[in-house]
């Protein structure tokens, strides 16, 4: 029997990474969703730790440390302990999170975050720092394998001195044969991205063509304009894109889509 809600006899794709996804699946199934998990991510740790350790190891020659996901941070605060080091060595540093989530993985440990952008992704935290004299100032990212550049590079056209470094990589699961189709029968009426990876590594998995055959007849959500645009270049409509780009956000996005006006 179906359970009551907005989304109640739905069939939704969650393709975020297995170990971030409960919070989506959660509220999902609140809505009364069926819940399919197609993770198209998994978290690796890069293969050598070595530069974010020295650049942890130099930690005082820093004026910033800006993170721009929530595994960025894990990451960072897991080598911060790993090399002898603990949080009261952030403490003279201003930290910037790109958005709530990832701000919680510094104040959940006891560090203090200093900015986060009214816009949650890249474009935000450059603007965050539009009124400050960057001329000098030295700048860690620890982040993914591969990532935008636009951070780094609009803060070296501002005069500062940035590091980045691999925190993890992201890379495709691996899948039985036959166990995406399986899981994609009958076909879902709803397909969530929570990053622009989720989408290109939806396509990848799926290949190209299927995964547009796919997503053409369902509700595809988005946590955000730059997935949004992702989205776009791999050819598929998006329908609903979440406005703050948080996964509450997503949710309420979705929830609000499928809710009949009232009166």
């Amino acid at each position: 029997m179906d359970r009551g809600g907005p989304l109640a006899g739905k069939r939704v794709v969650v393709t975020r990474a297995r170990h971030e996804a409960a919070r989506l699946n959660e509220a999902l199934a609140a809505m009364g969703a069926e819940v399919i998990a197609i993770p198209t991510i998994e978290l690796r740790d890069p293969a050598s730790w070595e530069p974010l350790d020295e650049a942890i190891r130099r930690l005082e020659q820093f004026d910033f440390l800006v993170a721009t996901s929530a595994n960025g941070v894990r990451q960072f605060l897991g080598r911060l302990k790993a090399c002898g080091r603990g949080i009261a060595d952030l403490a003279k540093l201003e930290i910037g999170a790109i958005g709530p989530a990832t701000a919680s993985e510094f104040t959940s440990a006891g560090a203090r975050v200093s900015f986060i952008p009214r816009e949650y992704r890249a474009e935000g935290l450059t603007e965050a720092l539009a009124n400050r004299d960057l001329a000098g100032k030295a700048f860690l990212i620890p982040r993914a394998r591969v990532a935008r550049d636009l951070v780094p590079r609009a803060l070296e056209e501002r005069g500062a001195r940035v590091s980045v470094v691999e925190a993890y990589e992201t890379v495709l699961p691996a899948f039985a044969p036959g166990e995406v189709e399986r899981l994609l029968a009958p076909p879902p009426d709803v397909v969530t991205f929570t990053s622009s990876s989720t989408a290109t590594n939806f396509a990848k998995l799926l290949g190209q063509q299927r995964a547009q055959d796919v997503l053409r007849t369902a509700v595809v959500a988005s946590i955000g304009p730059i997935t949004s645009e992702t989205l776009r270049q791999l050819g598929t409509q998006v329908t609903i894109e979440s406005s703050p780009s948080t996964i509450p956000g997503l949710a309420d996005a979705i929830r609000e889509y499928f809710t009949p006006p009232s009166g």
